[in-house]
C-alpha cells in the first residue's frame, strides 16, 4: 500500500466488515442505538418500555393513567482501542502479498477479541444465575442447557433468537450427547467464521474462548439470551496514513470507540460451572474462536 492509494472511509469499512466477520458475542447482541454516536464519551439515553397495569373499571369513577416510559439507562461510550501498522519499504517490495492488508486482517481479529471479552464481561448482570460444580458428564452439560431455557421461559423471554455460547470444554462434553449429536452440526468453515457449533433445547449454540473465567476455580460464566439482552456501539472515528519520519515505512493508524450496556436482564442467563479435572481432559476440545 502506497500512502498516495490511502482511502480511509475504504479502509474504515473494510476494518468493520473484518469486525462483523468474526465476533462471536458481538453480532448476539443488537445495534441498535449504534448510529447516534461519534467520539468517546458519547452518551445515549434508553428509555425502558414501563409495564401497564389492568384495572377495574367501575362507572362514573376518573380513570387513571400509567405513564409510558419507565426507568431511563444510558449507553456510555467509555472504550476506546487503537492499531498502528508500520511496512517497511524494502518488505513491501519483496513480499508476493498485500502486507499493509494482511495486518489489517489481522488488527481486526485482535479488536474482535477486545470486544468480545467486553461483552462477555456482563455474565455479572444476567437476570438469571445457574451454577454447576465439577461438570464431568454430557447429561450435566444438556441438562444445564435445558435448566437455562426454563429460566428463560419463567421469564417470558420469547423463544424465537435464543443463543448460547459456550466453552469449548462443555462443547466437547455436548458431543456425547446423543440428543445434541442428533440434532446435526454445522459446517467446520460456519464454525471458524461465526462460531456456531448446532442447536439444542431452543437455542442456538456458539463456542468461544472469550466467556469470563476465574482462574481460582476454573469457572467459567455461560451465557445465554437473545439479541434484546445487550447493546453494543462500536464506531471507527479515525483512520489515517503516515509516512514515518525515522524510518523507511508507511503507516496506518485508527482508533475505535465503543460501549455496551444489559438493557434486558430477564433476557441473558449466565451458568457458572468448571469442568471436573478428568472430564477436562478426556473431552475432545473445540475450535478456539
Amino acid at each position: 500500500m502506497a500512502i498516495s492509494t490511502f482511502i480511509p472511509a475504504l479502509w474504515s469499512a473494510r476494518l468493520l466488515a473484518h469486525l462483523d466477520k468474526n465476533l462471536v458475542l458481538g453480532n448476539l447482541v443488537n445495534r441498535d442505538y449504534e448510529g447516534e454516536i461519534k467520539n468517546m464519551g458519547d452518551r445515549v439515553k434508553i428509555n425502558q418500555i414501563a409495564d401497564v397495569t389492568i384495572k377495574d373499571y367501575v362507572k362514573g369513577t376518573d380513570l387513571v393513567y400509567d405513564d409510558t416510559d419507565g426507568t431511563p439507562t444510558e449507553l456510555v461510550i467509555d472504550q476506546q482501542k487503537y492499531f498502528a501498522l508500520k511496512v517497511n519499504d524494502v518488505d513491501a517490495a519483496q513480499a508476493n502479498i498485500d502486507l499493509m492488508d494482511r495486518s489489517l486482517e489481522r488488527a481486526s481479529y485482535a479488536l474482535r477479541d477486545v470486544i468480545d471479552q467486553h461483552i462477555a464481561g456482563h455474565s455479572k448482570e444476567a437476570g438469571s444465575n445457574i451454577t454447576v460444580k465439577d461438570m464431568s458428564a454430557p447429561e450435566q452439560a444438556y441438562e444445564s442447557i435445558v435448566k437455562m431455557g426454563t429460566a428463560m421461559d419463567e421469564n417470558n423471554v420469547p423463544r424465537v433468537g435464543r443463543w448460547l455460547v459456550i466453552p469449548p470444554w462443555m462443547y466437547g462434553l455436548l458431543q456425547k450427547d446423543q440428543r445434541f449429536v442428533g440434532t446435526g452440526s454445522n459446517a467446520a468453515e460456519g464454525r471458524l467464521t461465526t462460531g456456531i457449533v448446532g442447536s439444542a433445547a431452543g437455542f442456538q449454540i456458539y463456542e468461544s474462548n472469550n466467556l469470563s473465567l476465574v482462574k481460582s476455580t476454573n469457572t467459567t460464566s455461560v451465557m445465554a439470551g437473545t439479541n434484546a439482552a445487550i447493546s453494543l456501539a462500536t464506531q471507527i472515528i479515525k483512520t489515517e496514513s503516515l509516512r514515518l519520519e525515522k524510518d523507511f515505512s508507511d503507516a496506518v493508524r485508527g482508533l475505535l470507540v465503543y460501549g455496551s450496556l444489559v438493557v434486558q436482564p430477564k433476557a441473558l442467563v449466565a451458568l457458572k460451572t468448571n469442568p471436573k479435572a478428568d472430564a477436562a481432559n478426556s473431552s475432545t476440545p473445540g475450535v478456539g474462536v
